[in-house]
């Protein structure tokens, strides 16, 4: 079982390297079985050993902020790597210092950030694509009055010659219209 001093020296060498430090395997049992042995020995009532007692709780109660700062610390390296990882191609450099827990919660940082980054890929191809499809460009062969467009906003005027993007739709009925002819884009 894990002791105060070691808890509190894993927690020392968290802070003082950039690195994540190797810990136990089994290092989150081990600290819960200690904090319920302290919780045991805290919570008896007892005149004849109250120093020992009002000790143990004070151990007991750092032992629990030492143990949240820990894993606070070590989560935040995770994030880190996590980053690192996904901008530089380098994957799982740092799994052997990482609890089975840490190892999942790295990988599921992962995908969520690949995710991420295909949706921002799609978002670029598809934003050029998107716009070629919602609009035409023309060239107005008349002059054109002011007119609306399906959503009610105002076109135009146009003169003869004017060139325009415009709502694919619109584009189609002024060159059905014989009002604009349609600018090859290759």
């Amino acid at each position: 079982m894990i002791t105060y001093n070691e808890l509190y020296e894993a927690l020392r060498k968290e802070r003082y390297s950039e690195q994540l430090q190797p810990i136990p395997k089994r290092f989150i049992n081990e600290v819960a079985a200690y904090l319920k042995d302290k919780k045991e020995i805290a919570n008896k009532e007892s005149d004849e050993f109250s120093d020992t007692i009002l000790k143990t709780k004070k151990q007991y109660e750092n032992s629990i902020a030492i143990f949240k700062e820990l894993m606070l610390r070590r989560k935040k390296k995770i994030l880190e790597l996590s980053f690192v990882a996904a901008e530089t191609g380098i994957s799982k450099r740092d799994f052997e210092n990482m609890l089975a827990i840490e190892k999942d919660c790295f990988d599921e940082i992962m995908k969520a950030l690949e995710k991420e980054d295909k949706k921002i890929v799609e978002g670029l191809k598809g934003a050029g694509e998107e716009e070629k499809i919602l609009n035409k460009m023309i060239v107005f062969i008349n002059d054109t009055d002011e007119f609306l467009d399906l959503e009610g906003k105002k076109l135009g005027p146009f003169k003869k010659g004017d060139i325009a993007n415009i709502p694919h739709e619109i584009a189609n009925i002024l060159i059905i219209d014989k009002k604009a002819e349609p600018i090859d884009e290759d």
